[in-house]
């Protein structure tokens, strides 16, 4: 197979393609998003995961990113915690595979217009730096409302914040169940 050839330009036209995600005022792509764009470029090229260590709780893992002819485009490295945050306490091991890959592909030059970065990665470090500090009134009005359209009523919503987070408003909810309940509503 003869190597495609993709230019810088390529990369560019790519990137601007892809949607992100505001994350305290800055622009993430998700690790989607990267696939997606990787993909575009390279259709038969080929991702690789390789877990490092998975002990006592925390992960590593290592992705690679190859052309169709097997030229490494990048490699990336992620480490997760069991139990760091409401994902991880089941998916902690796929987190970190997921991760590695978004930075393999920045690496590769894809998605980084603002940061090697995921989204995913930010959205994580946010809630890890102040995730037991209680949420804006705007987040309490904003994660009310979208509850009393999940759930129904506001008797749903108060049966559900009390039984899985011992809290009867939202005004009591930390950015780190926030995120969680904003997750699971996904």
């Amino acid at each position: 197979m003869e190597e495609r050839i993709v230019k810088y330009e390529d990369i560019e036209k790519v990137n601007q393609t892809l949607k992100t995600i505001d994350v305290k005022g800055k622009q993430y792509a998700e690790v989607n998003q990267r696939i997606k764009a990787f993909r575009m470029l390279y259709p038969q090229g080929a991702i690789t995961t390789e877990m490092i260590s998975n002990e006592n709780g925390v992960c590593v893992f290592k992705a690679t990113v190859f052309t169709e002819t097997g030229k490494v485009l990048g490699t990336g490295t992620a480490y997760e915690k069991e139990d760091s945050t409401f994902i991880n306490k089941t998916s902690y091991i796929e987190n970190c595979e997921t991760s590695a890959v978004g930075r393999a592909l920045g690496m590769a030059g894809l998605g980084i217009d603002t940061s090697i970065a995921t989204a995913e990665e930010v959205a994580t470090a946010i809630i890890n730096q102040d995730g037991n500090t209680l949420i804006n009134d705007t987040k309490a009005k904003i994660l009310y409302k979208a509850l009393v359209n999940k759930l129904g009523d506001n008797q749903s919503v108060i049966k559900y914040l009390t039984e899985k987070y011992k809290v009867d408003n939202t005004s009591q909810i930390t950015n780190m169940q926030y995120a969680e309940i904003c997750r699971e509503m996904k």
